[in-house]
């Protein structure tokens, strides 16, 4: 008589005591097959996994009473049921509520077709997820594991939230920020702009990225998501082959440079600026020294394109766009300082009939009225909130120092403020 078939969904990520439980009981009724998730699936509901799905598939092909991997492409389970029919489905206790409650609803209904039994292992004590993630951020990473990492968010999510993060304590405050869902943000942005600005100093390029690079360097010492850089034009030619290299070296995933010439200012300060747009055959030529100049595939250099902050037109966008990308370049990040996200979504819908899986970054300062889930449908693959930190910190601070000297105590101030010790909690080790 032939062995039943066993099916056993997991993600794998950090395999622990509980998983080996699970496959151990899942063992004693028959083969067991492992519905191995996606970097897609499990990113639809929590975070992007540490290991890469091909690493994940290693390790559980290597675990004594596995018979087979197989790929789930999401968290529903029945596409895989129905075309193998398993006689079992073992899972842990712990899906009967929450997010994974639907998908138990909808594994019983499925395995009820054939006479399938569901089998549920009590939850192991003594292991938390949650308290091997903190773990695991606290021991932190190397910059190969997060250079890499922007490239599999862009793979696996509708869309990627990056916020801007101008010192280690708001890059902290990227990295532990979670909304009510468990949504959070999946990277930083290095502004030049807010950099400059939390420096007392005028936004002025310079080809030295020095002193960017060790802020960047006080981040990465407290976090583990990935990083963009906004290299304003990226100087001269060859000044940006030895930024992509130093960038690279450090961890930074991406840089994103823009076609623009001229006085350095804020693009959103409009065309009273004597500005221009580089031509396209120089712009092609930076994009083709950067890419040459860097060592690894992960790394990515992006173009941002002007034409609408400087009222060249949809046609001028769009021929760039196509430009950069054959000159190499990884995505295209389109801006504009119009408050409609109109045009915005416009060049989306054209730039997409040509270039279906290109990345595109947009900027929504302007037009912040519509939500990233919203640009993501409409074919974003990036969100950049590029200022908000910065601007939230100044008027906080100016308060409290303006009610400090009004009240000449600071009784009247503490509403406004965190306590010390919600402070300390974001900081590693001091618990």
């Amino acid at each position: 008589m032939s062995k039943k078939t066993v099916y056993v969904g997991m993600s794998a990520d950090l395999v622990h005591p509980g998983h080996m439980n699970v496959i151990k009981k899942a063992s004693e009724y028959g083969n067991v097959i492992v519905g191995l998730l996606t970097d897609k699936a499990i990113a639809s509901y929590k975070r992007l996994p540490y290991m890469t799905f091909e690493q994940r598939k290693d390790v559980i092909e290597n675990i004594k009473g596995v018979f087979q991997v197989v790929t789930q492409d999401t968290l529903d389970y029945r596409v895989n049921l129905e075309e193998i029919k398993p006689d079992f489905v073992v899972h842990g206790d712990d899906w009967k509520e929450g997010v994974q409650s639907k998908t138990r609803d909808q594994v019983i209904s499925c395995l009820a077709q054939w006479g399938g039994e569901l089998v549920e292992v009590a939850y192991t004590d003594g292991i938390s997820s949650s308290q091997l993630n903190k773990a695991l951020k606290e021991v932190g990473t190397t910059p190969d594991l997060r250079r890499g990492r922007l490239r599999r968010l862009i793979d696996s999510k509708s869309v990627v939230r990056i916020l801007e993060s101008h010192n280690a304590l708001s890059g902290l405050i990227v990295e532990t920020t979670k909304n009510t869902l468990g949504l959070e943000f999946d990277g930083m942005w290095s502004s030049s702009l807010t950099d400059s600005t939390s420096k007392g100093k005028p936004d002025i390029e310079t080809v030295d990225v020095t002193a960017r690079i060790n802020t960047i360097n006080e981040i990465f010492e407290v976090t583990s998501k990935p990083m963009i850089y906004d290299a304003d034009t990226g100087g001269i030619p060859e000044h940006f082959a030895f930024t992509v290299r130093t960038l690279e070296r450090t961890g930074v995933s991406a840089v994103i440079i823009e076609d623009k010439t001229g006085l350095k200012k804020n693009s959103l300060f409009g065309n009273e600026v004597a500005q221009t747009q580089d031509s396209i055959e120089n712009f092609c030529h930076k994009i083709r020294l950067g890419k040459k100049a860097q060592i690894t595939e992960d790394f990515m250099v992006i173009a941002r394109i002007e034409s609408l902050i400087l009222e060249k037109g949809m046609e001028d966008a769009l021929l760039r766009a196509e430009a950069y990308v054959k000159a190499g370049s990884d995505g295209v990040m389109i801006h504009s300082r119009q408050k409609s996200p109109n045009e915005i979504l416009e060049f989306c819908k054209r730039f997409r009939e040509g270039y279906p899986s290109t990345p595109i970054v947009v900027v929504p300062t302007s037009f912040n009225q519509i939500t990233a889930e919203a640009l993501g449908q409409a074919g974003v693959n990036l969100v950049i909130y590029a200022n908000h930190m910065l601007r939230a910190a100044y008027p906080g601070m100016k308060a409290v120092a303006e009610s400090i000297l009004e009240n000449d105590r600071t009784l009247e101030a503490e509403d406004g403020l965190l306590s010390i010790k919600e402070i300390l909690n974001l900081i590693p080790g001091t618990k």
